[in-house]
């Protein structure tokens, strides 16, 4: 027999004497193991999350309600983030304008229009009751909030803001809208035609 016979039966003979010392630890080694899994619940992936907020039980139905109203919620809020960041008041920095109405002692009526427009230039209004010439409203305690009063009699009336040379038909607080040659105008409607004007 030459070295590497040797070597190798050593070898042999020591990997038996070890697997014959430790062989005990390996009985009931499958017991054990199933006695320990059987108290562990299984991690399921995020695709069995998924089926059981699909699944018709009532467990499932309250995970769907769930589900579909915090997309609603989240829908409803970037819904209005997009419109205020759309709207004059978004850009202006905040507040409300709107066109309102007062009826005087003698029963002439009038609107207030206001527009918040901090850091704007020039702020005016165009309607079918001015023939569409701007009337400037005026900010003078430079507050940012630019209105006007105009006489106006009661009835339907067609209205847009010019902020600094831009078009701002769309009054959150208006009565309507109508779109016509390719902008929005707003519509309000004054005195007894409206009654809450």
């Amino acid at each position: 027999m030459n070295n590497e016979d040797n070597l190798e039966r050593m070898l042999r003979d020591s990997l038996r004497h070890e697997v014959a010392r430790d062989a005990f630890r390996l009985e009931g080694l499958e017991k054990r193991v199933a006695t320990e899994l059987s108290g562990r619940v299984p991690r399921g992936s995020v695709w069995d999350s998924l089926k059981r907020i699909i699944a018709p039980t009532s467990r499932g139905r309250a995970a769907q309600l769930a589900v579909v109203g915090v997309t609603a919620l989240v829908f409803m809020v970037l819904g209005a983030f997009i419109g205020n960041k759309l709207s004059p008041i978004g850009l202006f920095g905040g507040g409300r304008h709107s066109i309102q109405a007062a009826v005087s002692a003698s029963g002439e009526t009038s609107a207030l229009f206001v527009m918040p427009a901090p850091g704007a230039k020039s702020v005016a209004v165009v309607g079918d009751f001015n023939g569409w010439t701007p009337t400037p409203l005026s900010d003078p305690n430079n507050d940012g909030i630019w209105t006007a009063r105009i006489p106006l009699p009661p009835g339907r009336y067609e209205y847009a803001f010019i902020v600094d040379g831009h078009w701002w038909g769309q009054d959150p607080l208006a009565d309507g809208y109508v779109h016509s040659f390719g902008s929005y105008n707003s519509v309000r409607y004054i005195g007894r035609v409206g009654e809450g004007a």
